[in-house]
């Protein structure tokens, strides 16, 4: 069986658990006691780990720096997936959740890491030759926009199925693609001036000239 190839952009996921229950004396700002601190990988790599729960075989294409949280990924989707890192310029980057009771307070961000221009190595080649289909996690750092990815996934296109879920700084996915999925935002934001769902996955299917388009929707969570 061909395996399925993700590409895309990984982040590194934290997750800081506790509880808050005083204020700061010099500010008034949630105090929170840290019981918990999780890692995980996020963006492509957490759609790579997602569909190894069901594909026989899952590769992961992604840039990685040669950092810490470089390193806590590459052990963190190893052994469930196998990853062909890319050169990262700059260092990884990671969003820091910080939560108590259930309840987000605060997001950190760190890392400024994206994807070089440099062609892909020949085994990346070799890898995304012999997928069975390919799903493009972009998560805008800059790898979808590299020409030598762009033209092996024009290439692959027309032959296997190509997913692609794209993000407002990517690049458009490629002529072709069998499947693309932008949320009602994303979708919003490449055509202007259209609103529903419905029209918007039919126009997007021209522009992109994609076989089929579907607009994802958040779902409202009921009043408790």
């Amino acid at each position: 069986m061909k395996p399925l190839v993700v590409l895309g952009d990984t982040l590194l996921d934290v997750d800081a658990e506790g509880t808050a229950e005083r204020l700061c004396p010099e500010a008034p700002v949630p105090v929170v006691d840290l019981t918990a601190r999780r890692r995980r990988p996020g963006g492509a790599g957490l759609a790579a780990l997602l569909a190894a729960r069901s594909a026989a075989e899952v590769v992961l294409v992604t840039p990685l720096g040669d950092d810490a949280g470089g390193h806590a990924l590459t052990g963190l989707l190893e052994p469930d997936v196998t990853v062909l890192p890319l050169p990262l310029r700059g260092t990884t980057v990671c969003k820091t959740r910080v939560r108590a009771g259930g309840q987000s307070l605060l997001r950190l961000d760190s890392g400024d890491g994206t994807a070089t221009a440099d062609p892909v190595p020949a085994r990346v080649h070799e890898v995304l030759e012999s997928a069975g289909a390919v799903l493009v996690a972009d998560y805008g750092r800059g790898l979808t926009r590299n020409s030598d990815v762009r033209r092996l996934l024009r290439d692959l296109a027309e032959r296997i199925p190509v997913v692609w879920d794209p993000h407002p700084r990517g690049a458009q996915p490629v002529p072709g693609t069998c499947l693309v999925t932008p949320n009602l935002t994303e979708a919003r934001a490449v055509l202007a001036g259209h609103e529903e769902p419905a029209e918007l996955a039919k126009l997007l299917r021209g522009h992109w000239h994609a076989d089929a388009v579907a607009v994802t929707v958040g779902v409202p969570v009921p009043a408790q």
